[in-house]
């Protein structure tokens, strides 16, 4: 291991003049006990930096050895010599020397190993920082390292600075407890730490425009912060920022280019430029565009660039930092704009294929092949509305030109629909006006529908989300006739035409048309209709005094939004209100209030629409029902006048009214100043059916609900009258003229 190491080797470079104190990191390093410290990030992180500074203080304890590597030290009998050299600098006493024999594969585990190890137990304290491991390839080298890494004595530390994510014995002292790790990350400089040294090298603090465009280019990272930096404090005789940032966004990919592009093999290369028309980087697309090798190399360089960063959502995949996408766009613009057009087709194919969407709508466009683009709309935009996604959709159609949604009336009723499934009927209302305008007639559209006969049933449901009851169902019958059974449209058409029925209290007919669109949106796994369906024949059941079927149908309908994900969609809120005033009328109000909540949260995207106020109108008859049931007077009155509000929002509320009235009369005017706890609606019909000879189970029969729902709402009768038996119930009841 004779080998002469030279003594620029064993000590840190200089400090750049404008060097910026790192504190928050150099506390994680003070406070590391672990025996393995790995500072991990891509050329230019500030690796170098910061350990120089931190080699200095007081935390190395015990002094600090340090060795900068590279390409000569890669083979173990030069790495090792320049190990043991940097050791004797700092600790000349240590019984080890570098003569003690040539490093051979043989002699390294029985001789070499623990004399070194054995020499270095009980001298007290020392780190040895290896700045460059990313140069150490060379495969007895990287086990003999490793090899030391696992058998480190106490008191001893190692540091090693890498460009590389370190692979060897880390991961199993990592899960030992034994490596205390920095990563790009964590040496990423924060915006108040990129803000500083911009200050430093202009000499003044950068305008916030300035400063904030700086740090998007860069994302923290060092070197592009201060070539941006130096860029833009020389004069260039250019007037203005844009100008100058250019300049610097220029030198930062210079700098990329010579210190990592041009450092990489020719295949890691033409995988970059290859996949660079990509805004995320994942191993199917990536080998549509690279080849059978695109996974493997993409790991590869994940581990060994690093500018690649994992995306937060999906850790297979990854993005570029903004100055690698920078610098790769200008290489690809060198392919020509066929090349580059024939790239994004294959990528948009590739999307298509396994369900990207929105990245294929993006890479069609970008390729050039709208009618590509808008026939992934077409083909997918249902699916993704019935699942409650009609963001996504509303995104899709962005990526289109406007001029191109504008002109093709499928499109405007795909506008129309995912501003419906928003809560927007407004907006859905402009894009129906642009159908009329195309004349679709006959056009085929979606399934089993045309583009006229999607529109009417658009228009209906438009329609009762602004709370319009149509007279005599004009609307909703043309709707309803140019539909086809079990096809999402039908779906619509019955939920849209039940809606109105039953808003105008024709409780028999809207159960019977919305039980129809259940049937259908089962059938066209359309999630969203069926949801509302349920929720809507739900309120139906409830109305008509039928509690158990209303239970049934309200679980049924949270369960199917549970399964589609639509919790938090405002057509799950007839389905939880529904709830809500079965729980009050079982007395349950704490639960009552829970589901309330729910039912709030569910409809606030609609109120900020002004969408569905009958929704509205009854989801604040509900609060007041509870305001009541817990004599909270005050709360019952502002939830009573925030229905009637609403309810004076449609467009004929007189029926609404007598409906929402009859209830809030029976529910809080009547009862709240009665002194007693009051009744639900309900508990005041088996009160006055008390006062007769029936038995529980004949009034259950009755009523056409359960014995036990009988049973429970005579208990609930009981306790807020304050009696022990029938009898007496129905006394108290008279006395305070409740009967």
């Amino acid at each position: 291991m004779t080998s002469s190491v030279p003594a620029f080797k064993l000590r840190p470079a200089d400090q750049p003049p404008h060097l910026l104190t790192r504190p928050r990191l150099l506390r994680r390093l003070d406070a590391s006990t672990e025996p393995v410290v790995v500072v991990s990030a891509p050329a230019g992180a500030g690796k170098t930096v910061l350990l120089s500074e931190w080699a200095q203080r007081p935390a190395a304890r015990g002094g600090c050895a340090w060795l900068s590597l590279d390409a000569y030290d890669n083979a173990p009998g030069r790495l090792w010599a320049g190990i043991l050299r940097a050791l004797r600098h700092v600790r000349p006493e240590l019984p080890v020397h570098p003569h003690s024999g040539a490093w051979t594969l043989d002699a390294w585990p029985e001789e070499i190993l623990p004399d070194l190890v054995s020499g270095l137990h009980g001298q007290g304290p020392l780190t040895l920082i290896l700045d460059g491991v990313e140069s150490i390839t060379d495969a007895d080298a990287v086990r003999s390292l490793s090899d030391f890494l696992t058998r480190l004595p106490h008191g001893f530390r190692v540091v090693l600075s890498t460009r590389h994510v370190p692979g060897g014995p880390v991961p199993a002292l990592r899960a030992r407890g034994a490596v205390a790790e920095l990563d790009w990350e964590d040496l990423a400089f924060t915006p108040e730490e990129a803000e500083a040294v911009l200050t430093e090298l202009l000499g003044a603090a950068p305008d916030a425009e300035t400063s904030s465009a700086v740090y998007r280019t860069t994302e923290g990272w060092a070197a592009a912060l201060c070539v941006m930096g130096r860029t833009l404090a020389r004069p260039s005789g250019i007037a203005g920022t844009a100008a100058d940032l250019a300049r610097g966004g220029r030198a930062v990919t210079e700098y990329l280019a010579t210190e990592v592009l041009y450092r990489l093999t020719t295949e890691q290369r033409e995988f970059l430029l290859r996949t660079s028309v990509l805004d995320e980087l994942s191993a199917g697309p990536c080998r549509a565009l690279a080849g059978d090798r695109a996974g493997v190399l993409l790991r590869e360089l994940a581990r060994t660039v690093q500018l690649l960063v994992p995306v937060a959502a999906e850790p297979s995949a990854y993005r570029r930092h903004p100055a690698l996408s920078a610098l790769l766009f200008d290489l690809l613009g060198a392919e020509g704009r066929e090349t580059v057009a024939s790239m994004h087709r294959t990528a948009a194919r590739w999307y298509a294929q396994h369900g990207g969407t929105t990245a294929a709508v993006r890479h069609w466009v970008r390729g050039g092949d709208e009618a590509a683009a808008v026939g992934s709309v077409l083909r997918d935009w249902e699916k993704a509305i019935s699942a409650g996604r009609s963001g996504e959709v509303a995104q899709w159609l962005e990526l289109l030109p406007r001029r191109t949604v504008a002109a093709d009336a499928r499109l405007c009723v795909v506008a129309a629909m995912a501003a419906l499934s928003e809560g927007a009927p407004e907006t859905a209302r402009r894009w129906l006006d642009v159908v009329r305008l195309r004349e679709p007639g006959a056009q085929t559209f979606g399934e089993g529908s045309t583009v006229s006969d999607a529109a009417a049933v658009a228009r209906a449901v438009a329609c009762w989300l602004q709370g319009q009851i149509l007279t005599g169902d004009r609307l909703a019958e043309t709707a309803f006739a140019g539909t086809v059974p079990l096809t999402s449209w039908r779906a619509l058409a019955c939920t849209a035409r039940g809606t109105a029925l039953l808003w105008t209290s024709r409780y028999e007919e809207a159960e019977a048309l919305l039980g129809e669109a259940t049937r259908d949106a089962h059938a066209a796994g359309h999630g969203l209709t069926l949801v509302r369906a349920l929720g809507l024949r739900a309120l139906c059941a409830l109305l008509t005094g039928r509690q158990e079927p209303a239970r049934m149908l309200s679980d049924a309908a949270l369960a199917a939004a549970g399964t589609a994900g639509l919790e938090r969609h405002f057509v799950a809120a007839p389905a939880y209100i529904g709830r809500a005033g079965l729980l009050l009328d079982e007395g349950r109000a704490d639960e009552a209030e829970r589901t309330l909540a729910e039912a709030g949260a569910a409809l606030a995207d609609s109120s900020r629409t002004g969408g569905e106020p009958q929704m509205h109108a009854w989801y604040h008859v509900t609060r007041a029902r509870l305001a009541a049931a817990r004599h909270d007077t005050a709360a019952a009155r502002e939830a009573r006048e925030t229905a009637e509000r609403a309810a004076a929002r449609c467009e004929s509320p007189g029926v609404l009214t007598e409906l929402l009235g009859r209830v809030v009369q029976d529910t809080v005017v009547g009862l709240v100043g009665s002194g007693s706890r009051e009744l639900s609606l309900r508990e005041r019909r088996v009160l006055r059916a008390l006062c007769g000879p029936l038995t529980l189970r004949e009034i259950a029969s009755e009523f056409y609900v359960s014995h036990n729902t009988v049973k429970t709402q005579v208990r609930a009768i009981f306790r807020k009258l304050d009696a022990h038996d029938r009898s007496e119930a129905v006394a108290r009841a008279r006395e305070r003229g409740m009967l």
